[in-house]
């Protein structure tokens, strides 16, 4: 199941996912893994986990971020988290294209998601949420 933080811009959404990607590479057994647009997150994340700025790798579209996060789960089996911010500004606003991803990223095994989401909760389509669970 994939976990979203759903809000407006300046909500806190960001600083929530910090504090989950923070308890997940203390509590994990495994690798945790955080993507971003940007490198702003440098200083909020542990060292304990992996960040990733999507934007050092040309990482656009949905496409794209599947593409990467099915690397980094083929790349290292003991992944056990992998968080996304900014998941609408690495994809597109396109809530169709938002759901398509998330279920192909539902049928990664093994790992725990969860991704930010920066719109109102009405305006996602509902079959987002037979997906997602939110946070």
């Amino acid at each position: 199941m994939i976990k979203i933080i759903i809000g407006k811009k300046g909500s806190g959404k960001t600083k929530k996912l910090v504090d989950f990607v923070n308890v997940a590479a203390n509590e994990s057994l495994g690798n945790v893994v955080c993507i971003e647009k940007g490198d702003t997150l440098t200083y909020s994340v542990t060292h304990k986990a992996r960040l990733i700025d999507a934007d050092a790798y040309g990482i656009s579209g949905y496409g794209e971020y599947y593409g990467m996060i099915s690397g980094i789960k083929s790349g290292n089996h003991d992944v056990t988290h992998i968080f996304g911010d900014a998941t609408l500004r690495i994809g597109t606003r396109d809530y169709e294209e938002l759901v398509a991803f998330f279920e192909r990223v539902s049928k990664i095994e093994d790992i725990e998601f969860l991704f930010t989401v920066s719109a109102d909760k009405a305006d996602l389509p509902e079959k987002l949420f037979e997906i997602a669970e939110i946070v």
